[in-house]
Order: C-alpha cells, then sequence, then structure tokens
C-alpha cells in the first residue's frame, strides 16, 4: 500500500496532546478519524514526535499507509475539511516505503516564547508565556549554551506515563543521552525566543529546560550550575517546568 506523509501545523490549546488517549481529545485522534471520513480506511498516524497537552506545532509530521487511491491534492483538500480548524494539514504526499514519521528522523528543532509585555494581548495569550519579571538574558544565552553537545538529560526529564503504563516486570534503565546542535536565545520586540535543535527530546526535556535558564535570568541560580545540573542526572536538580502554551514544535529533518 502506498505510504504517505503529511506535515501539520495546530493550535494545541484544546488537545490533551498527539497522542491517542480514551475519553481525551487529541491531534492524532482528529487526524485519524478525519482520514477515516475521507478513506473509509482506518488507519492510526504515526507522528514525529508526542507534542504534550497544550503544546503546538508549525510543521508536524505524520506517516501513514492508505489502500485508497487518492491524488496527494485531493487528500490534502478533503482532510482540511474534514479535520477542526485547529489543526490544517499543510502538505500530503507520497513517501518511500521505509519511511516513518519518528523513526526516520534526523533532528528537531523547538521554539519557545516568552512575552515580555506589561500587557499580553488576548490574541498572544494562548501562544506564550506571559513572564515580567526582570530577567537577566545574558545569563540565560549562557546556561543555554552550556546544553549543546552529547548529554545524558536525565535532570530535565520527566517521567514518561505513557512507557511505564506499556512495560511489565522489572524497568531496564531508561537511555537518556540525547546530542543538541544548537541551543539559544533571541529577542524580538516584546518576544523572548529559545531555539532548540537536537537528535531527539525527552518527556517535558524542553519545557524544564526553559524552566531552568529562567532560573538562570531571575539569578536564582549561575548559568555554570547547569553543567553540575547534567551531572547528577536527577530530576529535583533542575528548574521547575515551563507552562506548555509557550513551546512549539517548529521543524522536523529528515
Amino acid at each position: 500500500m502506498p505510504n504517505w506523509k503529511l506535515t501539520l501545523a495546530y493550535d494545541g490549546t484544546g488537545f490533551h496532546g498527539w497522542q491517542v488517549q480514551p475519553g481525551h481529545l487529541t491531534i492524532q485522534g482528529e487526524l485519524a478519524a478525519a482520514i477515516e471520513r475521507v478513506t473509509g480506511e482506518s488507519v492510526l498516524p504515526q507522528g514525529s514526535g508526542r507534542t504534550d497537552a497544550g503544546v503546538h506545532a508549525l510543521a508536524q509530521v505524520a506517516s501513514f499507509e492508505l489502500a485508497a487511491p487518492i491524488p496527494p491534492s485531493n487528500l490534502h483538500r478533503a482532510l482540511n475539511r474534514a479535520l477542526p480548524s485547529s489543526i490544517r494539514v499543510l502538505s500530503a504526499e507520497h513517501a518511500q516505503p521505509d519511511f516513518h514519521a519518528r523513526h526516520s528522523v534526523l533532528a528537531k528543532t523547538y521554539e519557545y516564547r516568552i512575552f515580555r509585555g506589561e500587557i499580553c494581548p488576548p490574541w498572544l495569550a494562548r501562544y506564550v508565556y506571559a513572564l515580567n519579571w526582570p530577567l537577566e538574558v545574558e545569563k540565560m544565552q549562557l546556561a543555554a549554551a552550556l546544553v549543546t553537545g552529547e548529554h545524558d538529560f536525565t535532570s530535565f526529564a520527566a517521567a514518561d506515563p505513557d512507557l511505564s503504563t506499556r512495560q511489565s516486570g522489572p524497568a531496564a534503565p531508561p537511555n537518556n543521552v540525547r546530542t543538541i546542535y544548537s541551543s539559544s536565545w533571541t529577542e524580538e520586540e516584546s518576544l523572548l525566543i529559545y531555539t532548540v535543535r537536537g537528535n531527539g527530546f525527552l518527556h517535558h526535556m524542553v519545557r524544564n529546560l526553559i524552566g531552568t535558564f529562567i532560573d538562570a535570568g531571575r539569578e536564582h541560580i549561575a548559568p555554570e550550575d547547569v553543567q553540575t545540573i547534567l551531572e547528577r542526572r536527577s530530576r529535583p536538580a533542575a528548574g521547575p517546568t515551563a507552562p506548555a502554551r509557550g513551546l512549539f514544535l517548529y521543524s522536523v529533518e529528515y
């Protein structure tokens, strides 16, 4: 059967994340339902990663197989008619038989947006973390640079509830080693934007990094403490988890 690749954008505000969960509205569930309405086929599209509840995407990627001989342009239009307006298919195309949205990933980029103004406009509120505390951005930049390279990110990883429910018997120690290719902050008018690119990310990892960098910006920790936090491999050593609403899956590379 033909293998398909979709690129999606979505507002994650009203969804309980990407992955199908009984009794909850999810991106994967809505996409699967739309595909079935359009083609009559029941498939479970695989995403490049499982964005959490409230997290947005500018370019999520999904793959699945279909027997229906439908042209890509027709599937593209039909899915956007069948999906809620908070989920849009940006492109639909045939993929190589061995392509898999998650297993074929080479790198991903996430972006986190902090609003620094006095009053956050209501049309921005669901897409930013409104934070007008004084912040030393230079210290946040120094802290962010320290996570580049290959590290064990256990200190920045939340327990994955989906993984624990799938396991039976003694759990093998998780492999929390990831490589971060770039990690930096930029300022654009009233926005402070963190961009991170890596070969993979753990559950809540980006949001836990953000909480720690904010601690550095508020001078609750020194930027160089990030190295010690990494070495401790203990979640309590790092900062709090930043809100989901400021996080975007920016791009996926294959």
